[in-house]
């Protein structure tokens, strides 16, 4: 199997929608004297993946963009992504010639977007470049000030969307969308913590207290009473149970149905997710963070049962650890407040506090392939050594799939 890497990484609006992912393609091992097998690699886990699972199933109702080399560009197998769905990022590695110049205007005729990666500057290669591309991303940590708003006048006279990339800081956010960026990547939105820092959204109480109720040792009845209270939370828990594969012969209508037939492992995970769609404040960044904590439960649960296949508990806590990981950056609390306020186990809580034990090593896996930081990925795939890149990369493309059907319903 070939040595891939995934990542993904959220591009969000001006208005903190989520509009689109870049996908990481790499290969497992960069070796600059084998660049044609990096490519082959590359193109592979395209169509391996997408031909397995279907890109709308990888990237739901969002668009994808996707790295592209020389070779890749010139080479067939890019038609095999589907133009509706893909915006072709054209590295900076790649030499403009005639020859690209072309190919580029071919694409673009028969219906592709392309991006044009890592600009710092408006030289000749930007120039030629300009009339064809659709969007332009520009390196914001690369670039002062001065030169960034020079460099946004110029590209005004194209029309051209303009998306900052690298925004690592709440700051850095703040100016991007002052100096009029239309859309936005980096790590500052992979974990959005643009809304740390606000209360706690009321919303968000009953489900926690729920949350305590089912991990705690209430009665199936008491769990009922409340979620009766909550008439949201309780259509919102049906529909998902009923939607989202679980095999049942028959509906279920009645929350008492949902509690007994699901059992409390299940319902502690519906009511998990719940806390990211149940968004009635219609703050649109959670649909973010609903995306990142879903992928990360499933491929938190998806490592587990390669670590220990056996082991049903020890899955469901993986998942757990993955879901909570964003908590504190939607609630807007301390890890520590939510940790004591859920009475989580030793073993969740060194995992969710210093990314410490078993589980900890493998959230923070997941935390460096969401950067796409190739070099962490393989130091802590070679630290728990029972994991290869290819399984990760598989895990990751199942646990996308799982989550926008998730989201399908959801909304």
């Amino acid at each position: 199997m070939e040595e891939v890497f995934l990542g993904r990484q959220p591009i969000l609006d001006r208005n903190q929608n989520l509009v689109a992912f870049e996908l990481l393609f790499r290969a497992g091992e960069i070796n600059e004297a084998n660049v044609t097998n990096d490519v082959h690699a590359s193109a592979s886990v395209m169509v391996n993946a997408y031909g397995q699972l279907g890109i709308q199933r990888v990237l739901g109702q969002q668009r994808g963009f996707i790295n592209i080399s020389t070779e890749l560009l010139m080479s067939d197998a890019i038609l095999l992504l589907p133009s509706n769905h893909i915006v072709l990022e054209l590295l900076e590695s790649i030499e403009i010639t005639d020859q690209v110049v072309k190919r580029c205007l071919e694409l673009k005729q028969i219906g592709y977007h392309l991006a044009l990666d890592d600009v710092t500057e408006i030289n000749s290669r930007t120039l030629q470049m300009l009339p064809i591309v659709n969007v332009v991303k520009l390196d914001v940590l690369a670039i002062d000030e001065t030169k960034l708003k020079e460099i946004i006048n110029t590209l005004r006279r194209w029309p051209v969307i303009l998306l900052a990339e690298k925004v690592d800081s709440p700051e850095l956010a703040k100016k991007c969308t002052a100096l009029g960026f239309d859309m936005f990547q980096g790590y500052h939105f992979a974990k959005p913590e643009i809304i740390s820092g606000k209360r706690v959204d009321a919303n968000k109480l009953p489900l926690l207290n729920l949350l305590t109720m089912v991990m705690g040792d209430c009665e199936a009845e008491e769990i009922e009473t409340e979620l009766k209270h909550q008439p949201n939370l309780s259509y919102n828990l049906l529909r998902l149970v009923n939607s989202v594969g679980f095999g049942l012969q028959q509906r279920i209508n009645s929350i008492k149905q949902a509690v007994i037939i699901l059992g409390r492992q299940q319902l502690q995970r519906w009511v998990q997710l719940l806390l990211y769609t149940s968004d009635s404040s219609g703050d649109s960044i959670s649909n973010a963070l609903m995306q990142t904590a879903a992928v990360r439960g499933k491929l938190m649960e998806l490592i587990a049962q390669i670590d220990r296949p056996h082991d049903k508990t020890y899955q469901d806590r993986a998942f757990m650890v993955g879901i909570f990981s964003l908590l504190d950056t939607l609630l807007g609390m301390e890890m520590q407040q939510i940790v004591d306020k859920l009475n989580i186990p030793e073993e969740l809580t060194q995992a969710l506090l210093q990314r410490s034990g078993r589980l900890g090593r493998q959230l923070a896996l997941i935390e460096a392939n969401e950067k796409g930081d190739v070099t962490q990925v393989q130091s802590i795939l070679k630290e728990i050594n029972f994991l290869t890149l290819p399984q990760l990369t598989h895990a990751e493309l199942e646990a996308l799939s799982w989550t926008n059907r998730i989201n399908e319903t959801a909304h």
